[in-house]
């Protein structure tokens, strides 16, 4: 059953401010007392007969009530598939078992306050509605109905919700495509990474039916990056997001290999490196950030590389394959393709400045303990020196030379050196950028231009936790997060970010992972064995 709702409003009533850009109103907004109110589309079923098709339904017995105390989790089997059931203050609750984003199991996360936290990566999910609350990820939960009788407790399911795992929230549509300019949008997101997807998303997911359009200069649909270095020779297709049929189904179009040149906010125009101008309404800006190239000799060599496409990690892959690799960087970059050529490749070499690799970040003693466990599955490591030169034979990378006069055997280099944010081309927009690069946002990752926000790897936001220091986050959770509070506050919800950041990274089977902010701490107090790399390190002040 399909139910289509128009509302109607006197003229009068119509805001300038909510006029999509060829003039007719966004149908789902409307004024009330000055304020502006949504439409949220309903995505509960109707609860008399949630399951459409009978066929579809399993119901069994899972356990007896008394089996489950409060705050308790158990992964609980149907016969077709599992679910996870929930006792909270004296209440079950049943839904997926499996986290969306990469499928751990959710029984042996954290349950606290109504939400599930996922034990890998720390995505996090409402007990009472499915919904995702905190990422990573794009999809919530499915729920399912739990019933009690004669002591016993029931679930009632939908096995393809069962078989799947995982509920994508309803969204709106695009209301009338064909009346649209080509060079106008409502909202225009530049960049097409989780900041600028989940900020589409959102707004589609709270009913906004106007034009979206989203710009990336790569030549995929949005993927996910974290994988370059972690799974180097996952394809294009293997790490989408989302199906080509997810953006034609919910109108969200993607402009790839469109770079924008400059932002013109007097006009609200954004202007492409070809020349083409597209005028919008709303505007995030998402840009990530840009990798640092090597400045010495010979940096123009063939088979050296920086990893910003899934093309570029499939080729090192390929070139390094029982070769010599040279990595340049102990960044979280050059540490993730260490690992991941270590067995693959001939010998890799690993160059940095510092004396152990993250020590600014994880501290000296945790930094050490990680370069043994390297070490000791083949990744020599040249520390507190740098690269002087890239020699070459026939064009093609042959021999890396360091400053310390060291000559080492390389076909292939790959740069993690750090990167810088993708800003350059706001510098004359009067968008507010910092002496860094970075766009300066508040909590509601708003500009200093009103209807321009910004997202992800290129911004500095106040950090909750840290007494609103302004800092910077470029971590994959962070920037799902950004996209979804820029979203809400176009449709002038007044969300304030508060998330706590939180980072993984995976090296030879071990996973390090890192909850906070611990910028400028001056000790570091370690519970557990750091030889063993079983341990919790707490960094203070």
């Amino acid at each position: 059953v399909e139910v289509k709702i128009e509302v109607v409003i006197p003229e009068k009533e119509r805001s300038k401010e909510e006029m999509s850009p060829n003039g007719k109103a966004s149908p789902l907004i409307y004024k009330v007392n000055g304020t502006a109110r949504h439409y949220h589309l309903e995505e509960h079923p109707i609860a008399s007969n949630p399951y459409h098709n009978p066929k579809d339904v399993v119901e069994a017995s899972v356990c007896h009530v008394k089996d489950l105390e409060n705050g308790q989790m158990r992964e609980v089997d149907l016969g077709c598939g599992k679910a996870l059931l929930i006792k909270e203050s004296g209440e079950f609750h049943a839904m997926g078992h499996k986290c969306p984003h990469y499928g751990a199991p959710l029984v042996k996360g954290v349950l606290s306050k109504g939400r599930v936290r996922c034990p890998w990566h720390g995505a996090c999910f409402n007990i009472g509605t499915g919904d995702i609350e905190d990422f990573p990820g794009l999809d919530s939960l499915p729920r399912f109905q739990v019933k009690i009788e004669k002591e016993k407790v029931y679930i009632r399911a939908s096995k393809q919700a069962l078989q799947t795992q995982r509920r994508t929230k309803m969204m709106a549509k695009c209301i009338s495509l064909s009346n649209y300019n080509l060079s106008s949008t409502n909202v225009l997101i530049i960049g097409a990474g989780a900041a600028g997807l989940v900020c589409a998303e959102t707004l589609r997911q709270e009913g906004f039916s106007d034009r979206i359009v989203m710009c990336t200069m790569d030549r995929h649909l949005p993927y996910d990056r974290p994988k370059l270095s972690k799974s180097m020779d996952s394809h294009p297709e293997q790490i989408a997001l989302r199906p080509k049929e997810f953006f034609r189904t919910y109108d969200i179009e993607v402009l790839t290999e469109m770079q924008v040149a400059a932002v013109d906010i007097k006009n609200k125009t954004a202007v492409f490196k070809d020349g083409f101008k597209m005028e919008y309404n709303k505007l995030l800006i998402a840009t990530g950030n840009t990798p640092k190239a090597l400045s010495c000799k010979g940096k123009e060599v063939e088979n050296v590389f920086n990893i910003r496409t899934p093309e570029d990690a499939n080729r090192v892959v390929k070139l390094a394959t029982s070769k010599n690799v040279v990595i340049v960087g102990a960044s979280f970059l050059g540490m993730e393709v260490a690992a991941y050529l270590a067995e693959r490749a001939h010998s890799v070499s690993l160059v940095e400045l510092e004396e152990v690799p993250f020590k600014k970040f994880l501290g000296e003693r945790v930094g050490r303990a990680v370069m043994k466990m390297f070490e000791s599955n083949r990744v020599k490591f040249y520390m507190q020196t740098e690269v002087s030169e890239l020699r070459e034979q026939e064009g093609k990378l042959k021999e890396v030379v360091l400053k310390s006069g060291k000559v080492l055997r390389a076909d292939v280099c790959v740069v993690g050196v750090g990167a810088v944010p993708a800003t350059g081309f706001l510098k004359q927009s009067g968008i507010n950028i910092d002496s860094k690069g970075f766009i300066v946002v508040n909590k509601m990752m708003q500009t200093n231009i009103p209807g321009v926000f910004a997202a992800g790897d290129a911004v500095t936001f106040p950090l909750a936790l840290r007494n609103n220091k302004k800092v910077n986050v470029p971590h994959w959770q962070m920037a799902h997060m950004h996209g979804r509070i820029a979203a809400l506050n176009m449709l002038a919800h007044g969300m304030e970010i508060s998330t706590v950041p939180y980072l993984w990274t995976a090296m030879f089977g071990k996973s390090i992972r890192y909850a906070g902010h611990g910028e400028g701490f001056d000790d570091v107090v370690i519970q557990g064995d750091l030889d063993e790399l079983k341990f919790v390190a707490f960094y203070t002040k």
